[in-house]
């Protein structure tokens, strides 16, 4: 009788997401790439904000640069400015639009799947991965920032974009929650990116992709679009965050602005895991599909932006949100924060808004032009009265307004009240805050008439 020996398969484990997750994170940490931009993420905002506070010309035609003598919380929100224009659109780039890509260029598809025999696992674990290294990045940023600027500067008072003082406990909460808001439009290029990556495969164009998305949401948000269309792109939460540094919070532009951001990034996530759970892997030349990358990648895109459009027209309608009672109301709001605190610089008895009953009067371009909308032609003239005072004062101010809402105020006389640049206080020359200063005129329809 002859026994037959039968030899059991050998069981092979699946590797799970957690597994997985930290392979690919180690292979995007082991390239010198990567490892370059988290110690430039690291070090390189707190060498500019340490430069740039120790010159004496300042970044004022930046959102806060004007107060980065004053405060060491304006460094942080400078940087935040800079990077949600530049610096973030360019890192989720080259971390999350190359993520897939990179295997396309080194070939390595197959070995992976034998490795990990899930396509599925695999999408989530370099989505995972892309992502949590893109977070240690925007940390840098902050640390970095925030770190060097109150350490040189110091941990001050902040000026609001209404002229209002922020405690420095306040002002570190309102930076740090202004970053984290920063976390959904960036999360939404992320999302673009990974769609780039698996859809065009090896092509440049996909690493490209959300720069160029980036870049081209930051041209549309500088034309005379109405305010829905403007709500409607991904990007606009890297603007809307400016909304808390006024009192009260312009908070609905910037609930709006990442509402927007996190579904857009949700739907090209899914469209970017449809993409590559479907392709066909045994074909060692396949580079994607231009045709496919249009029908299911583009198109669903571009649908989702209209329907977002369609439904921010009841809510934000289809001016440029900018008339002439929110101009008037914003530049007088302003103005009494701020000579309230000249009149502490020059040690004069303080009042309050309420005894100021400040006004301002604005039109833009004469007579014969609706005042309305962006333009560096508003003129405002201010008035206010001092307690004890007979007669009122009034000073002159032109307005540069940009279609985000975002101004410039100049002054332009009378000389004692914003003529100069400089203060002559008891304890030397300081900064005049009436000379010049930064405004935010909220987009959404006015609930209110004043």
């Amino acid at each position: 009788m002859t026994a037959t020996v039968v030899e059991k398969a050998p069981v092979v484990r699946r590797v799970s997401v957690a597994r997985g997750y930290r392979f690919e994170l180690v292979k995007l940490v082991s390239q010198w790439r990567v490892r370059l931009l988290i110690v430039a993420c690291w070090l390189a905002p707190a060498a500019f904000v340490a430069v740039i506070s120790q010159q004496a010309s300042l970044p004022v035609d930046t959102l806060f640069g004007r107060w980065m003598h004053a405060t060491g919380w304006a460094g942080p929100l400078v940087i935040l400015g800079f990077s949600g224009s530049w610096a973030l659109p360019l890192l989720t780039s080259l971390i999350a639009g190359d993520i897939f890509a990179a295997e396309d260029r080194l070939g390595t598809w197959r070995h992976l799947l034998v490795a990990v025999r899930s396509p599925r696992r695999i999408f989530v674990s370099k989505t995972l991965a892309s992502l949590t290294v893109i977070l240690v990045l925007v940390i840098g940023l902050v640390c970095s920032s925030t770190v060097s600027g109150v350490a040189v500067v110091g941990n001050r008072f902040l000026i609001g974009l209404d002229g209002h003082q922020l405690a420095p406990g306040d002002a570190a909460g309102k930076v740090l929650l202004a970053w984290a808001c920063a976390l959904a439009p960036t999360l939404a290029l992320a999302a673009i990116g990974l769609l780039g990556s698996v859809a065009l495969g090896r092509s440049p164009m996909g690493l490209l992709l959300p720069a160029v998305v980036a870049l081209a949401m930051q041209i549309l948000q500088q034309l005379p679009l109405p305010v829905a269309v403007r709500y409607a792109l991904p990007g606009y939460a890297f603007i809307s965050w400016n909304g808390l540094f006024t009192s009260p919070g312009q908070l609905g532009p910037l609930l709006i602005g990442i509402a927007v951001s996190l579904v857009w990034a949700v739907v090209a996530t899914a469209l970017a895991y449809l993409l590559f759970v479907r392709r066909d892997f045994t074909n060692p030349t396949h580079d994607g599909s231009g045709r496919l990358a249009i029908t299911a990648g583009l198109l669903p895109l571009v649908v989702l932006f209209g329907l977002t459009a369609a439904v921010m027209i009841p809510v934000a309608g289809t001016g440029s949100g900018i008339d002439q009672d929110k101009v008037q109301r914003s530049a007088a709001t302003a103005f009494a924060h701020l000579y309230r605190l000249q009149t502490k610089q020059l040690n004069r008895p303080d009042v309050t808004e309420e005894q100021l009953q400040t006004s301002a009067a604005c039109t833009k371009g004469g007579d014969q032009v609706a005042a309305q909308g962006a333009g560096n032609d508003w003129r405002c003239v201010i008035s206010w009265h001092v307690p004890g005072v007979e007669n009122a004062g009034s000073a002159i101010y032109q307005l540069d307004i940009n279609p985000l809402g975002r101004y410039v105020a100049d002054g332009d006389g009378p000389k004692e009240v914003n003529g100069f640049f400089l203060v002559r206080t008891s304890s030397g020359d300081e900064p005049n805050p009436l000379w010049q200063f930064d405004g935010n005129i909220e987009l959404l329809p006015s609930t209110s008439k004043g």
